[in-house]
């Protein structure tokens, strides 16, 4: 009983979620204009049915995500890319 009172311990160390802060790719790589003709890029802020991710998902900034959008509808009305699908990548 030489132990002390106030040590804790856990058979398993608790878990601590470190996450990585978010950035705007575009501000990062110094992009100013997005490219709807890019069909490859504009994939990347879609998801698996063709659906434009949240800003809150992909950490892009109001600014770009707004180019993203209109890029992706203007891909998406020129055929480049589906408007729906069921599994795109």
């Amino acid at each position: 009983m030489s132990q002390n009172n106030n040590e804790i311990r856990y058979l398993n160390p608790p878990t601590v979620e470190v996450r990585k802060k978010k950035y705007c790719r575009f501000k990062r790589a110094g992009i100013k204009y997005v490219d709807y003709k890019d069909a490859e890029f504009l994939k990347k802020f879609l998801n698996e049915q063709g659906k434009i991710l949240p800003r809150r998902l992909t950490g892009t900034s109001l600014k770009f995500q707004k180019k993203v959008a209109q890029a992706v509808k203007r891909a998406r009305h020129l055929a480049l890319l589906p408007y729906v699908t069921d599994l795109l990548k």
